[in-house]
């Protein structure tokens, strides 16, 4: 268990260099702001690590704290950040239930690394 905690904190803080790296990109006026992605990311694996780990089940209810941090996130950035190696460490299902849970749904239709949400968006 330590070890796949130690490959998972590895691999997140690749993706966070990684991400600092990139050049800024430019929005538009309905673009949410991207500028606290990186430490969005470091407030998840902080705060809810242990509610989207494999195995698939149980599912857990996640913590007031998680849900805090599930409310105020940049979404859409932090999935652009979901690689297939992350897909390994963490189980969708499980960080779909949790935004659920959260009182923040995935949109339908919309996709968070290689996970498309059903349904279809309005």
């Amino acid at each position: 268990m330590a070890r796949l905690f130690l490959a998972c904190m590895v691999l997140l803080g690749l993706a966070m260099a990684a991400a600092a790296a990139r050049p800024a990109t430019t929005t538009t006026a309905g673009d949410p702001p991207t500028g606290s992605c990186d430490q969005d990311l470091q407030d998840l694996i902080t705060n809810c690590q242990d509610y989207v780990r494999f195995p698939a089940d149980p599912k857990i209810p996640p913590s007031a704290a998680c849900c805090g941090v599930v409310q105020r996130v940049n979404m859409p950035c932090l999935c652009s950040k979901v690689t297939p190696t992350v897909e390994t460490l963490i189980c969708m299902d499980k960080v779909v239930y949790v935004a659920s849970y959260c009182k923040r749904p995935l949109k339908p239709g919309s996709q968070c690394g290689s996970y498309h949400v059903p349904g279809v968006l309005a």
